[in-house]
């Protein structure tokens, strides 16, 4: 399928290019020093992705370790109260750990023990890639160290706790807003002290390349999954298929499935409390082009043209930037991206666990508020969303919250 240009059919060859690139977008925007690092990591990952020993034992880690492939369910109760539109969910929630995080986190873990690395060092926000990469680094034998902001510390308590009884180092961040931006700071300073011995395992499709493409080719087992089950299920493709994106690894790794596939394709931002700059972390639908954290891509900005204070009832989301192949498939409209406010969220929130007995992550309830909203919209047909965590580590804040905010 030819769209806007761009080939599908060759899309995962082309994009991104040699240099980190998708279309404008990307690249490696860091220290001399540091892209070294980065050029150690890219061709260790080249050279190991085509490894047969390697595919063979990160297949068997997702088969007998993260019990993959995930189910698809079909919500027959919301979609009831909806009207004629069919809603399905892909449970990432059933990985283990309780994301999608794990997935690349056991490939980033497996490429640090590759390259002979003693330590693997990455940010956290909702605190699910951190309890991941937390299980990875004990899996593989490694030291791992967390670096997380103190606002998220205090709404994610659970997975602070996982983390520490993994092992994992949890080292607070306190400066700024002490949200996920401040603690990939963090964690970026920390790597450039150490990167001889370590690995930053970044946790979305964010960064210096290659990590933008890797993280997505390791996600990328969620839509190919996804695609093959709904087909089984149902005999057909989705009509739409939604997830949620803030970094957006989750969302590319979902949209690969369907990036070639006659099927509409939605991005779900979080609005937050609403428009006004720093009420919300909706980058792709109010931000301009910018470089930070290694990468261009589309930002929020404040009056100097630094990265704006954000906010969103999800930690997970609450960062001032998307992934780049996210603004690059934004810009040739092969994926819509819209928002969904807090309100919204939490109210799909609910609605899912008292309709399917499926409590979602705050995160995944920006996707499913959308589905809802979608499922309103159109006369018939189906909806597939990623379902990218569940809500464990959510539930007291949401409860401290109120069912009306």
């Amino acid at each position: 399928m030819i769209y806007n240009g761009v080939d599908f059919d060759t899309y995962f060859k082309n994009y991104p290019n040699n240099e980190g690139y998708f279309g404008k977008y990307g690249g490696v925007y860091i220290s001399d020093e540091l892209k070294s690092a980065m050029e150690e990591i890219t061709d260790a990952y080249f050279t190991i992705c085509k490894s047969s020993k390697f595919i063979s034992e990160l297949r068997k880690i997702r088969r007998e370790f993260q019990g993959r492939p995930t189910p698809i369910s079909y919500l027959e109760r919301l979609s009831t109260s909806i009207g004629n539109v069919q809603l399905y969910v892909k449970r990432e929630d059933l990985n283990h750990t309780g994301a999608h995080k794990l997935n690349h986190c056991m490939g980033e873990a497996l490429l640090a023990k590759y390259m002979g690395k003693k330590k693997v060092i990455a940010e956290t926000g909702a605190g699910q890639h951190g309890v991941a990469l937390a299980t990875a680094a004990a899996y593989f034998g490694l030291e791992c160290d967390i670096y997380m902001g103190s606002v998220d510390i205090k709404k994610q308590a659970p997975n602070v706790a996982r983390m520490k009884i993994l092992g994992a180092n949890v080292i607070v961040v306190t400066h700024g807003l002490a949200t996920l931006k401040e603690a990939v700071d963090s964690a970026f300073e920390a790597y450039a002290r150490d990167y001889k011995d370590c690995i930053y395992c970044i946790g979305s499709v964010v960064g210096p390349h290659p990590f933008p493409m890797m993280v997505r080719d390791f996600q990328s087992v969620v839509g190919i999954e996804a695609r093959e089950q709904f087909l089984g299920m149902t005999g057909e493709l989705p009509d739409a298929v939604v997830a949620c994106v803030g970094g957006g690894s989750n969302a590319a790794g979902f949209f690969a499935g369907f990036l070639n596939d006659p099927v509409d394709i939605y991005g779900v931002e979080p609005l937050g409390r609403g428009p006004k700059l720093g009420d919300h972390a909706a980058s792709l639908q109010y931000g301009t082009e910018g470089v930070m954290h290694g990468f261009n891509s589309v930002m929020l900005k404040d009056e100097n043209g630094d990265p704006a204070p954000v906010y969103s009832v999800a930690s997970g989301l609450d960062y001032p930037s998307s992934g780049p192949e996210h603004a690059f498939l934004r810009d040739i409209g092969r994926v819509k991206y819209d928002v969904i406010d807090d309100k919204d969220s939490i109210e799909a929130f609910y609605k899912l666990s008292r309709l399917e007995g499926i409590i979602p992550a705050i995160e995944s309830s920006h996707a499913v508020a959308y589905g809802i909203k979608l499922a309103k919209e159109m006369k018939r047909g189906s909806v597939l969303i990623n379902l990218s965590g569940r809500g464990d580590k959510d539930m007291d804040y949401i409860l401290s919250l109120g069912e009306n905010i």
